[in-house]
Order: C-alpha cells, then structure tokens, then sequence
C-alpha cells in the first residue's frame, strides 16, 4: 500500500508566507484545501443507508430514508448509537466495523465519484496547493477512496478514528490544518478552503475558523451567511477556490 494511505506524508516543511502562486499564478492566496469525502469526493452516502438498512432489518427494526439522512455527516459512534436505538442489539465498535466493511466493499467493487472532485484534486495538485481528508469515516474506507487517486494527492488523511469528537465538532478540522500547518510554516486559517456537504461538516468547518465552501448533494443544507454555497465542483478550479478567500489588507500584504 502506498505510503500516502498511513495518514500522512513527511516531507520537508514548505514555509508558505502569504501566499502560493502554483505554476499558473492564478492561486495567488490559496495555501491549502482541506476535502471532506462522502458525499463531496464520492457519492458514498447510497451504500451506507443500503448497509444501515439491511443491518437493522436483519436485527427485526425498520429502517427509512428518512431516519438515514439524519445521520449524513455524522460521526460513526452517534450514527451507531441510533441504530442500536432503532433495534441493532450490536455494540458500538461493531455497528462501526460492521457498516465500514459493508460500505468498503461496495467501494472497491465500483467508486461513485461525485462531478468534479478528481480533477479539482489534480488541479490543485498541479498547482501545488496542499490538500487533506477530513472525514468521518474510519481510515479503512478513507484509504480505499485515496488509493484510487494519484499519488500525493493528499498529504494527510484525518479519519473519524484519529479523531475524540467527530464533526460537527471543530476537532477533525482543527487537525486537518494542524498537519498541514506542520509541513507547511506560515498557514493561515483564512487561507485555507474546506470543502464539505452536510450541515455537520459546515459547521465543524465553520468552528475550526475555516474558509467553508457547501457543496450540498444529499440533504439540503439551510442559508448561511458564513459560507459558499456551490451546486456542483464540476468545470470548478483553484481560481474559483482562491476567489472565495478574504481580502487581504495591506498590513497581511506587507507583513
């Protein structure tokens, strides 16, 4: 397995300053992205509400859409705690494996990629902007997502299992820009885009002091002032990310 898949890649600290231009210049700002997966990267949330359901039909419980889509975004263990309400007579850890293995392998048989998020990733790859996963899933499933993209394409996988409080908890992102931070001397939080679906991942985003960008594909997600809100990353590209960066003043210029 490539190395890219333990969590993280150390290479040498990059120290950023102000700003990243890429090859282009057309990044001027951007010093890193920072992905969340299911439902932003892959359309993965189809294989978990198809293994929520055979594992509480299997337990005698029912099972609807719309108990389903409360869970999107949330962390593994608040999910396992609704099922195991809804009928699951399974502990925690293996409602979590249980459902991760289900979902992996449906991965691994096809991978639903959502419109526009690989070639964003090898776009900003080009450019040479940082990117890393945050997700609420376990490194298992993150892993199987990140081998079927090019090498380096993020530097740090953040998984739900690293992390003590799952989104929307600021936790998973605050460690996101920890390890990007820590290759990376002179990044800034208002330099730094996340790019999520779900409410609870906009507001871990948010939380965590982060330019937010709502990509929203399963559950719609309510107005909020804070963030962007984009229909699609399809035909988007790290000028549009850098575009939704604050203005800078002249002291941040100069400084």
């Amino acid at each position: 397995m490539s190395n890219h898949l333990t969590g993280s890649v150390r290479t040498r600290p990059t120290e950023i300053h102000r700003t990243v231009s890429g090859r282009s210049g057309n990044v001027r700002g951007l010093q890193g992205v920072l992905w969340d997966m299911d439902g932003t990267i892959v359309d993965t949330e189809p294989y978990w509400i198809r293994a929520e359901k055979e594992l509480v039909e299997s337990h005698g419980g029912t099972w609807t859409t719309e108990q389903a889509t409360t869970l999107v975004g949330q962390a593994l263990e608040y999910s396992a705690g609704v099922l195991q309400r809804a009928g699951v007579a399974l502990d925690i850890r293996s409602i979590i494996e249980h459902l991760t293995d289900r979902v992996a392998a449906d991965v691994r048989a096809a991978v639903p990629w959502r419109p526009g998020a690989r070639e964003l990733l090898s776009a900003l790859r080009a450019e040479g902007v940082p990117c890393a996963m945050v997700t609420m899933s376990e490194s298992l499933l993150a892993g199987e997502i990140a081998a079927q993209l090019p090498e380096g394409t993020f530097s740090h996988l953040v998984t739900g299992d690293r992390v003590s409080a799952g989104k929307p908890d600021p936790e998973a992102y605050q460690l996101g820009f920890d390890l990007l931070a820590a290759d990376h001397p002179g990044l800034r939080k208002d330099r730094v885009v996340a790019i999520e679906d779900s409410l609870p991942g906009v507001t871990s985003a948010l939380a965590a002091g982060l330019v937010t960008l709502a990509v929203p594909h399963f559950v719609p997600l309510p107005p909020d002032g804070r963030r962007t809100d984009w229909d699609t990353l399809e035909g988007r590209t790290p000028a549009d990310l850098a575009a939704l960066l604050p203005e800078e003043t002249g002291e941040d210029r100069h400084e």
